[in-house]
C-alpha cells in the first residue's frame, strides 16, 4: 500500500524549496505570466528591480514594464508570440520601473506547456544590465580614444619625420640660390630666380604647418593675458567673416595668464574662426568664450591632470559635423572643402599648437546644431629666464651629418665674413674644439648619428667652452626631444630651411 501522505509531504517539501529558491533570488526578476500576459507570481528580485510589491502588480498586464514607444510598436505582444511559436524569446531593451525611471534589461521569456503541449503560461526572467552596459560603453569610448590618440601620435611622427627631411632638402636649395646670387650678382632679379624663391617660401610654410601638427615647431613662449590677446586680435577675427556673421565675445572678468606663443595662439584662434565662418555660409552666430575651469569639478573627458586651466571655446551655429568627420577633423590634409579650397592643415595646426603648449582640445558637434572647439591651457607659473652674454664672433664651427647641407651652410657663413670649420657629427666637433682651434660660434644640427645629438653637444660646449656662442638648427625643434624641452631658452634656434638674411639676423641677436 502506497503511503500517499508521505508522498504528498515530499512533494510539498520540493515545491516549498523551489518557492524559497525563487523568492531568495534578488539579482533576477522571476515571475509567471498567463497566456494573456497577466502577471500571476512575483519574486523579491522583481520587487527590487522593478519597484512593485507583489499585491501592486499581480493581476496586471506585464506590458506595464515597457516604454510607451515599445508598447505602441507591439513589442510585449511580439515577445509572447515569439515565445509561443519557438518556445523562447530573448531580448535587451529599456524597461520602466514603478517610479517612472528606466533601466536596461536583459529579458528571457520561456513558454510553459502542459503534458499535452498546450501553453498554460510563460516564465519570465529579467536582469538589470544597465551597469554592465554602461561599463561596456565606457570601455568602448576609452578604446576609441586610445586608438585615436595612437593614430594621431603615429601620424605626428610620420609627418614630423617627412617634414624634417624635406626641410634639409629645402635648405640645400635655398642656401644654394643665395650662394649663386652672391657669386654671380648678374643673375639677381631674374624672373626664374624670383619664381623659385616664391616656390621655396611656400614649401617652407607647408613644412612648418606639418611640423606644427607634429608638435615639432619651435614655440616662442611668453606669459600672456588671454583676454587682452583676444581683444587686441578682435578686429582681425571679425574680418574673417562677413556681415551675416554675428560675433559674441564672452570673456572672463578675471585675468587669465598662460605661457604660450602669442603669435601661434592668434593663428590658432583665426583658424578656428575661419573654420566656423565656412560652416555658416548663410550666416549665423559665432561665440568666443574664455573661462578658468577646475577639471576636478567638471566632467571634462580629457586626459589632462586635475587642476585649474584656461578654457577658450569657439562656437558656431553652422551645419555641424558627422561623427566620422569629427573623428578625423584634426588629421593633416583631411578636408571637406572642394578641391583647391584648402589644404586641410588649419585644424591640424590648431591640434599641434594646443598639445605642444601642454594643453588639449575637444570638439563637440552635431548635424544642424553647430560646432564648438574648446581649448585648455595650463595656467602660467613664474619662470626665470637665463641671462645672455655678448661676445664677438669671427669663426664658426658648423656641425651637420648632411654633407650637402654642411658645405652650403659653410658658404653662407663665408659670405657673412666668417672663417668656417666643419664637422659631420658631435665627436668630430669636440675633437676640433679640444685641439685648441679658436671658435667663437657653434652652429649645429640637432638630430645627428653617432650618439651625440646637437643638444648634448651644446651642453658639453656650454660646460667646457662657456665663451662660445651657440645656435642650434633643425627641421625639428627642441620640443621634439624630451630632454631638450626645458633648455629651449638657453640656446638660439633657427628653423630649416634658412636663408642668408635669417642667419645674419640670428647672429646679430646674439650680440
Amino acid at each position: 500500500m502506497v503511503d500517499n501522505s508521505s508522498s504528498a509531504a515530499r512533494q510539498f517539501s520540493q515545491e516549498e524549496q523551489f518557492r524559497l529558491l525563487v523568492q531568495g533570488v534578488t539579482d533576477y526578476a522571476i515571475y509567471l505570466i498567463s497566456p494573456e500576459g497577466i502577471v500571476t507570481s512575483w519574486n523579491s528580485g522583481a520587487q527590487r528591480i522593478k519597484g512593485y510589491e507583489a499585491e501592486e502588480i499581480v493581476g496586471h498586464h506585464f506590458s506595464k514594464f515597457y516604454t510607451l514607444e515599445d508598447r505602441l510598436r507591439g513589442l510585449p505582444e511580439r515577445a509572447l508570440r515569439t515565445a509561443a511559436e519557438s518556445g523562447r524569446y530573448e531580448h535587451e531593451g529599456l524597461r520602466v520601473r514603478k517610479d517612472g525611471s528606466t533601466f536596461w534589461a536583459h529579458v528571457i521569456v520561456d513558454a510553459i506547456t502542459d503534458k499535452n503541449g498546450r501553453i498554460i503560461g510563460f516564465g519570465k526572467v529579467t536582469r538589470d544590465v544597465t551597469e554592465k552596459r554602461d561599463n561596456a560603453d565606457a570601455l568602448a569610448v576609452a578604446n576609441a580614444a586610445l586608438f585615436q590618440s595612437q593614430k594621431m601620435e603615429a601620424l605626428g611622427k610620420l609627418t614630423g619625420g617627412i617634414a624634417h627631411d624635406f626641410n634639409n632638402l629645402l635648405t640645400v636649395v635655398t642656401s644654394g640660390l643665395e650662394v649663386l646670387t652672391a657669386q654671380y650678382p648678374v643673375v639677381e632679379g631674374a624672373r626664374t630666380l624670383d619664381s623659385m624663391r616664391r616656390a621655396l617660401a611656400k614649401a617652407a610654410v607647408l613644412t612648418q604647418q606639418l611640423l606644427s601638427f607634429a608638435r615639432q615647431e619651435p614655440l616662442k613662449t611668453a606669459v600672456v593675458e588671454l583676454n587682452t590677446a583676444i581683444r587686441e586680435f578682435e578686429p582681425v577675427l571679425r574680418r574673417a567673416g562677413d556681415s551675416s556673421i554675428r560675433y559674441i565675445f564672452d570673456l572672463a572678468s578675471m585675468s587669465i595668464m598662460v605661457e604660450i606663443d602669442a603669435a601661434r595662439f592668434e593663428t590658432t584662434l583665426l583658424n578656428l574662426v575661419v573654420n566656423a565662418c565656412h560652416a555658416m555660409p548663410e550666416g549665423g552666430q559665432l561665440k568666443i568664450k574664455s573661462r578658468i575651469v577646475d577639471l576636478r569639478e567638471v566632467e571634462s573627458g580629457l586626459s589632462l591632470p586635475p587642476g585649474s586651466y584656461a578654457q577658450i571655446s569657439v562656437s558656431d551655429t553652422g551645419h555641424g559635423m558627422t561623427p566620422e568627420i569629427r573623428r578625423r577633423v584634426f588629421e593633416p590634409f583631411f578636408t571637406t572643402k572642394e578641391l583647391g579650397k584648402g589644404t586641410g592643415l588649419g585644424l591640424s595646426q590648431v591640434y599641434g599648437f594646443t598639445t605642444q603648449s601642454g594643453g588639449e582640445i575637444k570638439v563637440d558637434s552635431a548635424l544642424e546644431l553647430g560646432t564648438t572647439f574648446t581649448l585648455y591651457f595650463p595656467l602660467a607659473k613664474d619662470k626665470e629666464l637665463a641671462p645672455t652674454e655678448e661676445t664677438a664672433m669671427e669663426t664658426v664651427l658648423i656641425v651637420d651629418d648632411q654633407e650637402d647641407l654642411l658645405h652650403v651652410t659653410s658658404e653662407l657663413f663665408s659670405a657673412l665674413g666668417y672663417k668656417t670649420y666643419m664637422a659631420k657629427n658631435g665627436t668630430e666637433a669636440l675633437e676640433i674644439l679640444e685641439s685648441g682651434t679658436a671658435i667663437n660660434l657653434l652652429f649645429s644640427d640637432i638630430v645627428m648619428p653617432g650618439g651625440i645629438s646637437g643638444v648634448e653637444l651644446a651642453r658639453q660646449v656650454e660646460r667646457r667652452f662657456p665663451e662660445i656662442k651657440i645656435i642650434l638648427s633643425s627641421g625639428h625643434s627642441f620640443s621634439a626631444l624630451p630632454s631638450a624641452a626645458d633648455e629651449l631658452h638657453k640656446y638660439a634656434f633657427i628653423s630649416k630651411p634658412y636663408q642668408l638674411a635669417d642667419l645674419a639676423k640670428k647672429i646679430r641677436a646674439l650680440h
